[in-house]
Formats: structure tokens, sequence, C-alpha cells
């Protein structure tokens, strides 16, 4: 007799204390994340396939490349346009492979997978991605390390749903410490530049009701805490239910925010806020803004997490 396989592949749990958090092989991302059996993370089911990014590891680029076309090394490289609606390839090339478990604990498990050379991407890197429960919530790290020949332009991006426990995304406020927002061209969502939020519909500082307000942003000049990370809060004025993405702000000087108003219903508002931190902009394979380069043997590392709180 034989046993159906996920469409996300094999399921790893993590527990501390009431906080539970399941990893997935194919993607190596985050399915769902509890606290005392009350969703922090809007996922998806067992038995159902990821959709609109939920949870995903976003590697060796986050967000779009134009046409899917850069220059590197005085050679022009053609990606896969894995947006074709929109003519761009987007999120990167880990977000559907499978990933290996390295390691796993009662708390804290790693997952890893090595990214050969492939369409568009000359490089070889090995990926690890270790996730932690504590007290304070969940913490990611992932890892990159360039074990090919040739500097490897590299950026990381991840892509988790979060829920304070409201109906629809209207009833959140929001607060996001960031001085400057991306302006993008409304049909292929691709930057046309940075400006200041100040006092403008991009500006969360201070914190707010979302309300209609309709988010697909990337955010920086982000104002980190004494600790160094910055802190994204959503939390629902009726319960004072919260939840927090944090991220060290060296390591990660951008993050989107997406209401979700682009998802087919019944999803559309419903089903989370996606809070992004990126280490780089949409388009820097192309900008090279802000985008990190491995040498052979160099590695990059920076942690992330969300706290229920």
């Amino acid at each position: 007799m034989s046993t159906s396989i996920p469409p996300s592949g094999e399921q790893w749990t993590i527990r501390s204390g009431d906080l539970e958090a399941v990893v997935v092989e194919v993607g190596g991302g985050l399915r769902t994340f509890t606290d005392a059996g009350r969703d922090v993370l809007w996922g998806f089911d067992e038995q159902e396939e990821c959709r609109a990014g939920r949870g995903q590891l976003l590697m060796p680029w986050p967000n779009r490349v134009t046409d899917g076309r850069y220059d590197r090394d005085g050679e022009t490289r053609q990606l896969a346009l894995s947006e074709p609606a929109r003519r761009n390839a987007i999120h990167g090339l880990v977000r559907w492979a499978t990933w290996s478990l390295l390691e796993h604990g009662e708390d804290h498990l790693t997952v890893g997978y090595r990214l050969h050379p492939q369409q568009g991407w000359s490089w070889t890197l090995d990926l690890r991605v270790t996730y932690r429960l504590d007290a304070q919530g969940l913490t990611v790290r992932p890892h990159a390390r360039n074990v090919g020949t040739g500097d490897a332009p590299f950026g990381f991006g991840v892509h988790p749903y979060l829920t304070a426990g409201e109906a629809r995304v209207d009833e959140l406020e929001l607060t996001i410490p960031a001085g400057s927002s991306l302006q993008v061209d409304p049909e292929r969502l691709l930057p046309l530049g940075t400006q200041a939020v100040d006092g403008g519909p991009h500006d969360w500082r201070n914190g707010g009701l979302l309300g209609g307000a309709e988010l697909d942003t990337a955010f920086t000049d982000v104002t980190p805490d004494a600790d160094g990370r910055w802190r994204v809060r959503l939390r629902h004025p009726g319960t004072g239910r919260a939840v927090t993405v944090w991220a060290d702000a060296e390591a990660y000087p951008w993050l989107q925010v997406f209401t979700g108003d682009s998802l087919p219903e019944p999803l559309r508002r419903t089903s989370g806020v996606a809070v992004e931190p990126m280490t780089c902009p949409p388009d820097a394979f192309r900008s090279g803004q802000d985008l990190v380069v491995l040498a052979p043997g160099q590695e990059f590392e920076g942690d992330w997490g969300i706290s229920p709180s």
C-alpha cells in the first residue's frame, strides 16, 4: 500500500513551549507557524500546493528582474521568465527546489540545497537555512557560500504572510519604521526610484489602521531599534493580538509589504499581510543596488524572525 506524498514534500516540525513551526522539503520554507494553536503565519494546508509565495525562500534574488535579463562579467544573461504575464524573472531559483534536511532537533532544524549553474545563472552556491524556536519566537538564519568559481551576485528574501487573527487585513494596525519607499510602474511593478515617505500614503512610521490601503511596496531607509534590528508590527486593535517581523538592519536594508490585493478570491485581503525582509531591492541584478557579491569561498548570513507579540 503506497502513501501519497504531500505537494510540498516532506514535513519537518519543530516545537518550543506553545510554539510550533513546520518547514517543507519543496522550497525549504515555512508552511505553518502557530502559538498555542493559533496561526501566526497564514500558511497553507499539508495537502495544498504553496501559492502566492507563502513562506518561500527567495534566492539568489528576491522580487523581479526586468525581462529576466542582466549583464555580468561582460556577458548578457537570460533567466527563464517565471512571471510570464509581466515578462519578468521573479523570486529566484530555489523556491520549487527539493531541499535536504541537514539537522533536526526538538526546537531547531537546518535545511540545505546546492544551487548549480543553469539558464541565466553561472555560479555554484551552497545554501543552508536554520530555523529555531525559543521563548521570543522564531529566528531564521539563511547562509550562502560560493563554492564555485567567479564572483556570484546574490540577494536573499523571504515571503511570510502574517496574521493576528483578523477576518480582513483592513482590521489591522500596521507600523513600518521606514523613511523611503520604492515607486514602481503599475503594469509590470518594476522600480522607478525611491522617494521619502514623509506624510504620504507610504508613511507608516507612527502606525495606523490599514483600512483600505493597498500595499505591494518595497521600503528602505529603515530605522533599527537599539539592538540593531528593525521591526514591522501588525496588531488587531479589537483583540490585542499582534505579530512582529524583525530583521538585522545591516543585512536587510530593504523590506516589502503586500496586502494581498492581487490575490484571487477568496484570498484577496483575507489571508494575511506579507512582510518580506530583503537584502536588496527589486531588479538588483540589473542596478547593482545593495547587491551582495560573493567571491569564491565567501559567505553571507543574516538573521530575521517572527515574534507572536
